[in-house]
């Protein structure tokens, strides 16, 4: 489940969680077929798929918090920026057999396989 942000009046956001759901066949067991819902946390969760009235079922989901080390924060936790404060050097290729440092001021500015 992820969080999505709506503006509900006064500049301030309100979050709602996206919510699995799984289409089910007559037997009740899935199809195999996912959709998303944004929906407040206080709604019941759905029954019937939204546009074809078919049976469905919430997929549980692990939620995520944006926290010092989540999927959220990590691009920033490793910019180059970042990476060069901390006393990293990092390389990034720029055509075969050739890198260029982009963060750093450690090692040769460039490494080539020639």
């Amino acid at each position: 489940m992820s969080l999505r942000a709506r503006n509900m009046g006064g500049g301030v956001p309100f979050f709602m969680p996206t919510y699995v759901y799984e289409v089910l066949d007559k037997k009740g067991e899935g199809t195999g077929d996912f959709f998303e819902v944004v929906q407040p946390i206080t709604d019941d969760a759905l029954t019937k798929h939204p546009e074809s009235g078919q049976p469905v079922r919430r997929v549980p989901q692990a939620f995520n918090i944006a926290g010092k080390w989540s999927d959220m924060k990590s691009k920033s936790m490793l910019s180059n920026k970042n990476l060069e404060q901390l006393g990293f050097t990092k390389y990034e290729k720029r055509g075969d057999g050739y890198m260029e440092r982009v963060a750093g001021k450690e090692g040769p500015p460039s490494i080539s396989a020639d």
